[in-house]
């Protein structure tokens, strides 16, 4: 590193590392899903994807060596069975970029917040604006084939009006009757139905790939709590005769040959379980009615113990990489020679 250069800060370190690690995954993934994707409206946004990941990868990779910033060991292809045989439909594909973008919607406009070092801000500002143009094409291709799932339409307001009692605010009372529910309560069940579905499918193909029979259990159990989740908010939209979600059909192959290692699954379903942490958490803040809070905070509970079962296994396994910290200067002292 130069001496004039400005040292990173803990927000861009944290940053960069995050970015390394969340690309070299989407690498090996998307990497996998173009050998087999025949629909040639579908390939060349996966196509987009991957080559986003591997120029994220070079530009962060040179980031490293200009500031003698050790890298992590992330995702390689020793963590992907490229002869595997097909797993996922090209549909899936489609639907899990569209996910992932959302996923780096977020993560990019957080790590934009975080910076401060212009070249930083510049980096991750222009990582933003190619998620967004992936997100755009991925649902573009999706509404143009008829497998864009659309929120529900309700009528749009013609007056102003406020509230006028704290009633509007009660839900779990089960002697009264609930208020119906408002636009952005019905916007956050309906995406939270979705996200699930894909945690449904990608917890299932990674079950069925896997040769641990530890992980095997995990995924299984990601799907069941998914599955669940999925029932109470749908349940919930129902209720006010709401239609649901009418997904497309994301469906997956009966291969059971390892297509993924079990690192990058477990990788994979930790960055879900966080993406779900945070969605409840918006959710529950943006929702008015007390039992829709009540479930997004105990829904979010289930998660973080499912979140930090993974993590265990992880750790176990030696898959989990720590992240860059400062040392325990306690310690430092009192073991100093």
């Amino acid at each position: 590193m130069k001496d004039n250069k400005i040292p990173l800060t803990s927000a861009e370190i944290a940053s960069l590392w995050t970015a390394y690690l969340n690309d070299s995954m989407s690498i090996c993934v998307l990497g996998q899903m173009l050998i087999n994707i025949e629909d040639t409206e579908i390939k060349p946004v996966v196509q987009f994807a991957y080559d986003l990941s591997v120029n994220h990868v070079k530009q962060l990779t040179a980031f490293f060596e200009e500031e003698e910033f050790s890298p992590p060991v992330g995702f390689t292809k020793q963590d992907v069975n490229t002869d595997a045989s097909w797993l996922y439909s090209d549909t899936f594909c489609l639907t899990y970029v569209d996910h992932m973008a959302k996923f780096g919607l977020l993560a990019y406009s957080g790590f934009v917040s975080m910076c401060t070092r212009k070249d930083m801000r510049e980096y991750f500002t222009k990582g933003l604006i190619d998620v967004t143009t992936l997100f755009n094409q991925a649902i573009d291709i999706a509404l143009l084939k008829g497998l864009c799932t659309r929120h529900p339409y309700i009528q749009v307001p013609r007056e102003t009006d406020f509230v006028d009692s704290k009633k509007y605010l009660s839900g779990l009372n089960p002697l009264n009757s609930k208020r119906p529910l408002n636009s952005i309560e019905i916007s956050h069940l309906y995406m939270n139905v979705m996200t699930n579905t894909m945690g449904t499918k990608l917890g299932l193909s990674f079950a069925q790939t896997s040769p641990t029979k530890e992980v095997q259990e995990y995924m299984l159990r990601a799907k069941e709590i998914s599955t669940k989740h999925i029932k109470i908010f749908t349940s919930t939209l129902l209720d006010d005769d709401i239609q649901t979600p009418q997904l497309p059909d994301v469906g997956i192959s009966n291969s059971m040959t390892q297509t993924f290692s079990d690192k990058l699954m477990m990788f994979q379903m930790s960055l879900l379980s966080a993406a779900g942490i945070g969605n409840y958490a918006t959710a529950a803040a943006a929702s008015q009615r007390s039992d829709l809070v009540l479930n997004y905070e105990r829904l979010s509970l289930e998660i973080a113990q499912f979140a930090k079962d993974g993590a265990t296994t992880m750790i176990k396994h030696n898959w989990l990489e720590q992240p860059p910290g400062t040392k325990d200067r306690t310690k430092l002292a009192r073991e100093k020679k």
